[in-house]
């Protein structure tokens, strides 16, 4: 080789040399300014999706709001639609909503001009948050807040479905900065008569805006349909300037497009050049939650590239100085363990997320056993064992007015969408149930409101019963569940059970309810299908027929002990073999003893308040017989005039004579009396309770009645059996 370059002239060989530094130069050169482009590209690609995350975080956070203020609203419409022929009560429902929604402000209903004469032209029905725990009802529609000609009523009147308003400042109502969610109000002939809505504070927008930015100098805007600013960096600017406004002396035009863009609704991204001639990457999007609102992400080209830039110069400085490759190595082997970090913490975060919704979805599960050691008429056990993080499967349970109402469920499918599907279905259980006690009207309410917004066509199987506690009467719905079985006396039958289809699939379906008495020191056991369908490595089932020779194996004592036992023998059973669904199981004990009856006395009377005296006397001679004291015995005498006067009044037609039947029975421990009659269906402990904190001006007509008798007695229960409304008062008069 020597040789050969001795052969070439040193001139030559002094200018080839310099052409080879030369190009070696224009390589690296080259090379560096194809590392650079490719490395912007893909911070950009970067920045466009954590721009697209950040979008879609807020608007998330943004939607679980608007989402529950929703749902509280579409599921209220129903008891407002209900007492339209009775305004009073009315307040009471929106009274409710603040109550159970900490995130509005104020509800009211508004109703068309003159639609109740004695309001006049106006009436908006509307209550306000004025601090914790206190509310503060009035009719505040009239001249001089003339409803009837405002944006949102007109705009809500005309969409006729679920509406936001624009943002706004309320001064009557909520007295602050709002965004307002409007359902329509039909009257039984279905024409729109009024609007049920709720008022969402703004305050919290703008930090929630402000925060997790992932630039220092970027920053987010949320706006609304009609580009008001609802959200911004400078709170100056939020509700008192536009979009438009802001941006009208921009001199970069992409600036007016972006502005229609985020008008229409659409979404994208665009480049732009600010007043002080810096590049800005703009990536907008709208809402997915029915408002209407429109969000933006800005980003500094300086800021986003400046690490790029300084990095690419001191590349280019080693590559000079020959260590290309030891800069390359270095670049790539940083950055694919940055990738592999964020991999990494990207597992890790879903992997926390997952961990936190289990606790969430197990923190709704009854958790508390016994969940009433107080009582001696039934015990109840439950457990849900999930086959993942989370899962679909649902048990509840609690009593009111003498009724234990509960539940046990399984959602189509597995994972997170189930768990949500899960989560609605729970507080559709409590939502429903709180205010209606037949199981059937129950279901089909749940399934109405499931269905309508069934957009993944998830499904629940579901069975609701309502044990009635003195009488052990049992009515149940089954929404295409496993049948429950029932253990009466070491029997063992599965209970007969219509097969309704589940809830969610079919809206206004017909579905069919059942009863059955059910005897003291019995059990109803439910369960899911990860029971029966629990399989070993060998891919068998547990099956229906396992199941039951285990359970007429188990000396059954309690419900904690029967599902512990069934528990055990379905692991023994699976073995080291992986769970494919959750195993929820839920026992329910009735254990009512009967007494010995040391007192019986009945007495007829007529819907005739004259007969009232003959109450009286016939309370006082119980009384006496069984030994209660004065004061006792006026109590009593007083909660029976109450309510015996309430049936007398509501019970029959008026006009129409009718029998009232009170009978009296009393053992060591309790002192009952049973008032029926015959006439329509009437429910006196359908009545909420009254806020006796307000003044009388303020409180709603009614319900102080059954509130004094709640108050007396132990207990106030209210079946209808047959063609009887039977109403029943207990009262401890001695500790068994």
């Amino acid at each position: 080789m020597k040789n050969i370059l001795k052969l070439i002239p040193k001139e030559f060989r002094s200018k080839s040399s310099l052409g080879i530094i030369f190009i070696a130069a224009v390589l690296v050169e080259a090379t560096n300014a194809v590392q650079f482009w490719y490395a912007k590209r893909g911070i950009k690609d970067g920045v466009e999706r954590r721009a697209k995350g950040e979008l879609r975080a807020k608007s998330l956070e943004i939607e679980n709001v608007t989402t529950a203020v929703e749902a509280a609203i579409d599921n209220m419409v129903w008891a407002v639609e209900a007492e339209l022929s009775h305004p009073e009560n009315i307040p009471a429902i929106t009274l409710r909503l603040l109550e159970q929604n900490e995130q509005i402000v104020g509800a009211g209903v508004v109703f068309v001009a003159d639609y109740y004469p004695q309001y006049g032209r106006w009436c908006e029905l509307y209550t306000a948050r004025r601090g914790k725990g206190n509310f503060e009802s009035e009719q505040i529609g009239g001249p001089d807040h003339d409803y009837l000609q405002s944006t949102w009523f007109q705009e809500s009147m005309t969409a006729n479905k679920g509406y936001w308003s624009e943002p706004y400042y309320d001064e009557k109502g909520a007295r602050m900065m709002l965004c307002s969610y409007f359902a329509p109000v039909r009257d039984p002939n279905g024409r729109t008569v009024a609007l049920l809505g709720a008022d969402v504070s703004l305050d919290w927008l703008s930090e929630l805006i402000k925060t997790r930015l992932f630039f220092h100098s970027g920053s987010n805007l949320l706006i609304s349909r009609t580009g008001q600013i609802m959200a911004c960096p400078v709170d100056s600017l939020v509700m008192r300037q536009s979009i438009e406004q802001l941006t009208a002396d921009s001199k970069d035009t992409t600036v007016g497009y972006i502005n229609r863009e985020m008008m229409a609704g659409h979404s994208g991204q665009a480049t732009i050049i600010d007043d002080d001639g810096e590049k800005r990457y703009v990536f907008y999007d709208q809402m997915d939650d029915g408002t209407g609102w429109s969000m933006a992400v800005v980003c500094s080209d300086r800021e986003i590239f400046n690490d790029l830039r300084q990095v690419s110069f001191n590349l280019f400085l080693l590559m000079v100085i020959g260590m290309i490759l030891m800069g390359y190595i270095i670049w790539r082997t940083t950055k694919n363990a940055i990738h592999l970090q964020a991999v990494n913490a990207e597992k890790e975060r879903i992997g926390s997320e997952l961990r936190i919704a289990s606790g969430i979805q197990q923190g709704m599960l009854p958790k508390i056993f016994p969940p009433y050691p107080e009582r001696d008429d039934v015990e109840i056990y439950g457990s849900l064992v999930p086959a993942k993080e989370v899962g679909g499967d649902l048990f509840d349970f609690y009593i009111r007015d003498e009724k234990l109402f509960f539940c046990i469920g399984d959602v189509s499918g597995k994972g997170v969408p189930a768990s949500l599907v899960m989560a609605v279905t729970r507080s559709l259980f409590r939502t429903v149930s709180a205010h209606e006690a037949n199981p059937e009207r129950i279901v089909t309410q749940m399934n109405d409101s499931m269905a309508q917004t069934n957009d993944s066509n998830m499904f629940v199987t579901m069975f609701i019963g309502v044990l009635d506690l003195p009488t052990g009467r049992l009515r149940y719905c089954n929404a295409g569940h496993c049948s429950p079985m029932l253990i009466d006396n070491e029997q063992l039958s599965f209970i007969d059970c219509i097969p309704n289809l589940p809830l969610g699939i079919m809206a206004d379906y017909k579905f069919e309810g059942q009863k059955l008495l059910v005897s003291p020191q019995s059990t109803v056991f439910l369960y899911t299908d990860g029971l029966t369908e629990a399989e070993n490595t060998s891919h068998a089932q547990f099956g229906e027929k396992r199941m039951m020779d285990e359970v007429r194996k188990i000396d059954v004592h309690t419900p904690e002990e029967l599902i512990g036992k069934v528990t055990a023998a379905v692991h023994a059973f699976v073995g080291n073999a992986e769970p494919s669904d959750d195993l929820t199981m839920l026992a329910v004990q009735y254990t009512k003893e009967q007494l010995h009856s040391r007192l019986e006395r009945d007495l007829t009377l007529q819907n005739d308040i004259q007969q009232v005296p003959l109450l009286a006397q016939f309370v006082e001679e119980v009384c006496q017989g069984i030994g209660l004291d004065m004061s006792t015995t006026m109590q009593m005498n007083l909660a029976l005039e109450e309510a015996v006067v309430n049936v007398m009044k509501y019970a029959y037609p008026r006009g129409t004579v009718g029998d009232i039947l009170i009978e009296a029975r009393a053992s060591d421990v309790r002192l009952k009396f049973v008032i029926s009659d015959h006439g329509g269906p009437f429910d006196p402990t359908a009545k909420g309770e009254v806020d006796t904190s307000l003044s009388a001006e303020e409180r709603p007509i009614g319900g102080l009645g059954i509130h004094l008798v709640r108050k007396i007695m132990d207990s106030i229960n209210y079946e209808r059996i047959g063609d009887r409304n039977v109403l029943t008062l207990r009262k401890k008069i001695n500790e068994a």
